[in-house]
């Protein structure tokens, strides 16, 4: 069905009663409901979940025995007499208390609509893929509306900061992260903001330089440029520099580009998450963390759009 602007939500824009700042904690009650319709249009209601010439009910066992052995336990759901595997996930989905678990079923399923709903015999419908996308906007569009701060983005759930950078160079980093010739560049960016996501600062900055420098061994071997495999950044940004990735007269206008390709991302990791931390533990500041993971993308992009300008 999708979106519809409603009187009660002009009026809200208006008083400038919507949310500017993202949470991450909560997940409301309304988002859950929204969540449930989009199942129910995309992957299938009950009277489908019957109807053994569509793909609903190995949907929803899916999700519900998967989310259910992860966990270790035999069903997400106290009270399971007379309710199908779909009406058990949703009752999770409604009354669970722990948000990353909640967070667990939505990414889940939209794994299942992103991968699987596209298939024509998932429902026998001429627009299986065009519905499949719609899924995907329209959660990203109540994440947003909701003021809650993830998007789900080329098959995972991501935590975002910033609106802008995160539809600037996020998203596109991804995409072009998706290509064939970068898959553990891809993997490992993915890992970074799977860890921040998580909480996981330490983690997240070493994923982000891996990914960093996974990158530009991508570059370096669709090139033919030779370069150590155990090559660090540094030996891998001067590589790029000696060959020709970023002009010459460039390189020279742009005093301070190897200074902060050298040592943004990798001095990040280095000093927060790259070492033994000594006799006291380092504690690494979120907002530090989602400043590395954003040059990052920028960084990779950068990187990426350089070869592609490459005559």
């Amino acid at each position: 069905m999708g979106i519809t602007d409603l009187f009660s939500k002009r009026q809200k824009r208006l008083r400038g009663d919507v949310p500017d700042v993202y949470t991450y904690n909560i997940i409301p009650g309304t988002l859950r409901a929204q969540v449930v319709h989009i199942w129910q249009d995309y992957l299938g209601d009950d009277n489908d979940f019957y109807d053994d010439y569509k793909g609903t009910k190995r949907a929803y066992e899916y999700i519900n025995d998967t989310l259910s052995r992860e966990y270790g336990v035999f069903s997400l759901v106290e009270d399971t007499y007379d309710k199908n595997k779909k009406q058990q996930i949703v009752e999770f989905l409604l009354s669970e208390k722990d948000t990353e678990r909640v967070l667990d079923a939505v990414e889940l399923s939209f794994k299942v609509i992103f991968a699987f709903a596209r298939r024509y015999d998932f429902k026998q419908s001429s627009t299986y893929e065009e519905d499949a996308d719609k899924a995907i906007l329209e959660l990203n569009a109540r994440f947003k509306e909701h003021g809650v701060g993830f998007q789900f983005v080329e098959g995972e759930l991501i935590r975002i900061d910033s609106q802008l950078i995160h539809a600037e160079a996020v998203v596109p980093a991804l995409r072009l992260l998706s290509t064939k010739g970068f898959e553990g560049a891809h993997q490992e960016f993915l890992k970074a903001y799977e860890h921040f996501r998580h909480h996981n600062y330490k983690e997240a900055l070493n994923e982000a330089l891996k990914s960093l420098e996974s990158t530009m061994k991508s570059i370096c071997t669709r090139k033919g440029w030779s370069y150590d495999a155990v090559a660090t950044s540094k030996a891998l940004i001067e590589t790029c520099f000696k060959n020709g990735l970023i002009p010459i007269f460039w390189q020279s206008n742009m005093s301070g580009l190897r200074s902060l390709l050298e040592g943004g991302v990798p001095t990040g990791r280095n000093k927060l998450g790259g070492h033994g931390q000594g006799v006291s533990p380092v504690e690494v500041p979120e907002h530090i963390v989602a400043y590395v993971l954003h040059m990052t993308a920028s960084t990779i992009l950068f990187l990426a759009e350089s070869e592609r300008d490459m005559k």
